[in-house]
């Protein structure tokens, strides 16, 4: 997906993400004999850590299970429980934020992407990266990957069968005209062939077979109607394999009006390209969560991307956000539930940035309030608001403006009358009583959440 990151000297260009995939938000349909529908996927916005926004293309099999293991130790205890490992883990020469014009991916001999032996030494002999799962797995995690859409050009260029055909092989199914307009790796696969399906079918399958339990499936959102059919090919290929395999579609925008088929087969979707810690890439994430507020339910959420927080860009820099701009994106993310999945390097989490991503009763804001809802009150000024689980009501204050100054609302507007009692969740304290206008002052870019219950 084409998108700007941060780099030094200039920007680069590039696309991200996540997923799983579903029928109407269920999860893959059950084994014959089932007496019931399987659980929901993604009952609440998912939640982990991925590695673009610190390790681009270039993470390593050493370096993959350090990252788990500090996930596990610091971060699953609140609720991150993904790991995912991003774009080119296929890729024996990836070395940053660019792709090699000309690539080599690890292929079987089905035309279907393997993990390079020389970064993930585990995957040899065909075991792929059923090794690295299973020691996410026993962290107590799920194990995701990246996967572009279609089929490797490398595969096609060798004419390679597909498996599960009668001689059927990957330049019979593949369009060439369909490309990612930002990385060189794959060609489109034409679902109207035959054996088509068959090929998304033999790829889930191979990732199941791994232990894969989310995918981020990428090159997907846009143009959404081009691609709409792979993205129907990904949902039946996770289903027939009756593993609970989340999918995540990437980049965006996805476009609102496909909000029902959307949210029919994925249980994320992103709503903008990449995203990165860059003030006007936050601001501009407002109006677009705003779009999709309505849209937003257990099993499928629209996905605002990645937090960009920490240690980012192959070490290079720590984010740009200020304190108020790192406050103002998490109080976002949580009032609108979108997925809550850290970008940065674990491995130089401080202990400002671990605060941030562990407040237990602003992720519960994430996870399980309901009826979130934006209010517009004026230029510069954004309210959202939402019911507690436990009674009450999440209000969420921002001043998106250059210069300090007052944010407030009139609790009347949910129905509140009287007097109110008040809980700062940022502070992790009880304010007291307070009037139905809920005015609070607030620096440039910054933000605040509360919890307001009947005094």
């Amino acid at each position: 997906m084409p998108d700007t990151i941060a780099q030094e000297g200039g920007i680069g260009r590039r696309s991200v993400l996540k997923g799983a995939a579903l029928v109407g938000g269920l999860a893959a349909a059950p084994r014959a004999g089932a007496a019931a529908k399987a659980p929901l996927l993604a009952p609440t916005p998912p939640m982990g850590w991925n590695s673009w926004n610190s390790f681009a293309t270039t993470i390593t099999e050493a370096q993959a299970l350090e990252t788990a293991a500090i996930q596990a130790r610091e971060l699953l205890p609140f609720g991150y429980d993904v790991f995912t490992i991003d774009i080119q883990w296929y890729e024996p020469e990836a070395s940053s934020y660019t792709y090699n014009a000309k690539p080599v991916p690890t292929l079987d001999g089905h035309g279907r992407l393997l993990p390079a032996p020389n970064r993930f030494p585990s995957a040899a002999n065909g075991k792929g990266f059923a090794p690295i799962a299973a020691k996410v797995h026993a962290l107590g995690m799920k194990f995701g990957v990246h996967l572009m859409r279609g089929i490797p050009r490398l595969a096609v260029e060798r004419n390679l069968p597909v498996l599960g055909t009668n001689g059927i092989r990957a330049a019979d199914i593949a369009d060439t005209a369909s490309i990612c307009p930002w990385n060189p790796d794959m060609y489109g696969v034409d679902m109207r062939k035959p054996g088509a399906q068959a090929y998304y079918d033999s790829v889930f399958a191979l990732l199941a077979s791994w232990g894969v339990d989310f995918v981020k499936m990428d090159d997907m959102s846009r143009p959404y109607d081009a691609h709409a059919p792979e993205i129907e090919a990904a949902a039946k290929a996770i289903r027939a394999t009756s593993r609970p395999i989340l999918l995540s579609l990437s980049p965006g925008e996805t476009p609102v009006p496909r909000a029902d088929h959307v949210a029919a087969h994925a249980q994320m979707w992103r709503i903008s390209d990449d995203f990165w810690d860059d003030w006007k890439m936050l601001e501009a994430q407002f109006t677009r969560l705003e779009n999709w507020s309505p849209h937003a339910r257990p099993g499928a959420w629209p996905d605002a991307d990645m937090l960009p927080l920490g240690r980012l860009a192959l070490g290079q820099r720590d984010t740009k956000f200020t304190p108020d701009e790192q406050r103002t994106l998490m109080t976002l993310w949580s009032i609108a539930r979108s997925p809550l999945i850290m970008g940065g390097d674990l491995r130089h989490l401080d202990a400002p940035t671990r605060a941030l991503l562990t407040n237990h009763e602003v992720i519960a804001v994430n996870q399980a309030s309901s009826e979130n809802r934006p209010w517009f009150v004026a230029d510069d000024r954004r309210i959202w608001t939402a019911r507690a689980a436990k009674g009450g009501h999440y209000v969420a204050l921002f001043n998106t403006g250059d210069k300090p100054g007052e944010t407030a609302f009139d609790l009347r507007l949910l129905g509140l009358s009287g007097s109110v009692q008040v809980r700062n969740l940022w502070a992790g304290k009880d304010e007291g009583p307070s009037p139905l206008r809920l005015a609070r002052p607030l620096p440039p870019h910054g933000a605040a959440l509360y919890r307001v219950i009947p005094a």
